[in-house]
């Protein structure tokens, strides 16, 4: 960050009901503070560990990764109608969303601010799980905003 702007902003984008304000939102901020603005989304390996100990294929693991494509494009086609000379690029990791967003991904892209969705889990799952919102804003050396909804 200089001057009070942002130069490269993190967006992770879940395909929840918020991620559209939340890109909308990163893209308004990055637009305002001539940013480049990263789309992200995390492949959850926790979740690709299979039912009742099974493996996952190679077929499911191409579709998690193509429908994951389809919402970044998606997203970036609904920021780039808004603001259509912003800088954006899409990114798709494999890891735990928690980790790969609060510290893996901004340090190997120099980011300067996460903008994340509240939490979609209900007060159980948050219970059990944690929310990744609230393990980014603890662990994260980027500022972070929260997008509510």
């Amino acid at each position: 960050m200089k001057n009070g702007t942002y130069d490269k902003i993190l967006a992770p984008l879940d395909g929840s009901d918020i991620s559209n304000s939340v890109a909308l939102k990163a893209a308004a901020v990055a637009n305002r503070d001539h940013a480049h603005l990263d789309l992200l989304y995390v492949i959850d390996t926790n979740s690709l560990s299979g039912v009742a100990g099974m493996s996952v294929t190679g077929d499911v693991v191409y579709h998690l990764v193509q429908d994951s494509q389809d919402k970044l494009e998606a997203y970036q086609n609904l920021i780039i109608e808004k603001f259509p000379d912003l800088d954006v690029s899409l990114h798709m990791r494999f890891g735990s969303p928690k980790k790969v967003i609060a510290t893996e991904f901004p340090a190997d892209h120099n980011n300067d601010l996460t903008i994340i969705g509240k939490s979609g889990l209900s007060k159980i799952e948050r219970l059990i799980v944690g929310s990744v919102a609230s393990f980014v804003v603890q662990n994260a050396k980027t500022d972070v905003m929260i997008v509510q909804g």
